[in-house]
């Protein structure tokens, strides 16, 4: 009885690593997120799929484990990487007790691939925040901004807005102010590794302004990112030794 925890990256074929592609081949069903599924069908039209909408991620691996104790080879897929804000860590928390094997692959995660489009942002020290709090308390979220900007890691923020959330990104950029220059830089990275890919370098005055979505993620520099050739670089540090 097995369950593989797949991250198949942004989306495109490119990005999804060989491993990726190997274990949803080997794989009898496919379970995951509407949005995730309707990608996948095309890079494995002869797969059977279950799917589920947003806020239904419990009954999405509810299934994925009554068919691995069926003994259906299962993939429950994720974009990105499945233990970045993905579904590895609910998978493990229902399969506890119940011998079902769980194999988590990776994959990268908006993190990296956004970081790449825009340059090195994330080549030093640097924490993620997710400004969804569907499942976070908002006060927890505005901690971690706060001590991640008191910091002076770069910032990489997932989520930064959704329809019932569009002052939330203005919102956090009030919070990182208070410990930043408004000239610091930042960059956006939307729709990574999919039809419509863009990214944009900004200040965080600018980023205050910005009107982000869901598929938006972005990106806070330090006290020493800045712009080289058009890109946005955190030096590691290596020219001061």
């Amino acid at each position: 009885m097995k369950i593989y925890v797949v991250g198949f990256g942004a989306g495109n074929a490119d990005g999804m690593s060989a491993e990726a592609k190997k274990r949803i081949e080997e794989c009898d069903i496919i379970v995951g997120y509407t949005t995730y599924i309707d990608i996948l069908k095309g890079y494995f039209p002869d797969k059977e799929f279950i799917e589920t909408p947003m806020r239904r991620e419990i009954d999405r691996v509810r299934a994925a484990v009554e068919l691995a104790e069926e003994g259906r080879i299962v993939a429950v897929v994720s974009s990105g990487d499945s233990g970045i804000y993905g579904m590895a860590s609910l998978v493990y928390e229902m399969t506890e007790g119940t011998g079902v094997e769980v194999c988590v692959i990776p994959g990268i995660t908006a993190a990296s691939s956004g970081a790449a489009l825009l340059g090195a942002p994330l080549s030093h020290d640097f924490a993620a925040v997710s400004l969804s709090d569907l499942l976070t308390p908002m006060e927890l979220i505005e901690k971690r901004l706060r001590l991640a900007a008191e910091g002076d890691f770069v910032i990489c923020i997932y989520n930064p807005a959704s329809r019932k959330r569009r002052d939330y990104l203005k919102k956090a950029c009030d919070i990182i102010l208070k410990y930043r220059a408004p000239e610091t830089v930042c960059g956006i990275a939307r729709n990574i590794g999919r039809a419509g890919e863009e990214y944009k370098l900004m200040s965080l005055a600018e980023l205050r302004e910005f009107e982000a979505d869901m598929l938006t993620t972005v990106f806070v520099g330090n006290s020493e990112t800045r712009v080289i050739d058009g890109k946005m670089v955190t030096p590691r540090g290596y020219k001061n030794v």
